[in-house]
């Protein structure tokens, strides 16, 4: 039985893409992606450990997220990762040569520099609660750098993953999300290790050291695409789930998916 609380949209016999998200967020961010890329495909996006509706007890490396996922979504042949989400999917390829016939990394924080993991890390320390629902929207935009996201697509992502407890909270846990960026910064297999068909999107983020480091992970692997998504913000499949899903379909399609399903 799988240790994650797993969100899956779409037909059952399609072939499965595993979605995993980053930090702070949850496998429903995916349902956008999701209603747009049906009935083509299975979109299963599980909760990280620590957040959503899956365990939130210790331990949280990166193996335990990684064993985790494998456990949940293991056939799926199709990856696709947001952020720490992309770290995960990354290692999962590199650790099953063979085994993942595509590869999509969403601003993928792959490898932090210590003083960024240190200073993300201590801004995880502080709880995240606001005086209402409006003002936990509100304060996304800014969080999260979004400029044109539908204001619909952003509260139907947070309704599931807030709770109201003496003001508005996330529904993750402090400590996973401190330790997981500490795992961020631990070295990541090499990227010759990872010789599948991938495609790199940048969301544009307004700092600038975000932007090098995806370019550096899409100059790294070999053969690797890189998509240029311009005022995005880190948040891609929300700020402009259109133009993702396009660039998805585009990349996956056509492929042999014979024992994929």
């Amino acid at each position: 039985m799988s240790r994650l609380h797993v969100h899956t949209w779409g037909d059952d016999d399609a072939p499965p893409v595993a979605c995993l998200h980053g930090v702070t967020s949850s496998g429903r961010h995916f349902e956008p992606l999701a209603a747009r890329l049906a009935p083509a495909y299975r979109v299963v996006a599980p909760d990280l450990l620590g957040h959503g509706d899956s365990p939130r007890e210790p331990p949280w490396r990166l193996d335990d997220h990684i064993d985790a996922v494998e456990d949940s979504a293991g056939g799926a042949r199709l990856w696709l990762g947001h952020s720490f989400g992309a770290r995960i999917a990354f290692e999962h390829a590199a650790r099953h040569p063979g085994t993942v016939e595509r590869l999509v990394l969403l601003d993928p924080a792959i490898l932090l520099p210590p003083h960024v993991a240190l200073w993300a890390a201590e801004n995880a320390r502080r709880e995240r609660v606001y005086e209402s629902f409006a003002a936990a929207i509100d304060r996304r935009y800014e969080e999260s750098q979004l400029h044109d996201a539908p204001r619909s697509l952003v509260e139907a992502e947070l309704r599931d993953h807030m709770v109201e407890d003496d003001g508005w909270r996330y529904r993750y846990t402090q400590a996973a999300v401190v330790t997981a960026y500490s795992e961020m910064a631990t070295s990541p297999p090499s990227f010759s290790d990872v010789r599948v068909p991938t495609l790199v999107m940048n969301g544009g983020h307004d700092v600038r050291f975000v932007q090098d480091l995806v370019r550096q992970v899409a100059g790294g692997i070999p053969g690797a695409r890189l998509l240029e998504l311009s005022g995005a913000g880190h948040l891609p499949p929300v700020e402009c789930p259109d133009v993702v899903t396009t660039a998805l379909a585009t990349f996956l399609d056509g492929l042999s998916l014979a024992g994929s399903r």
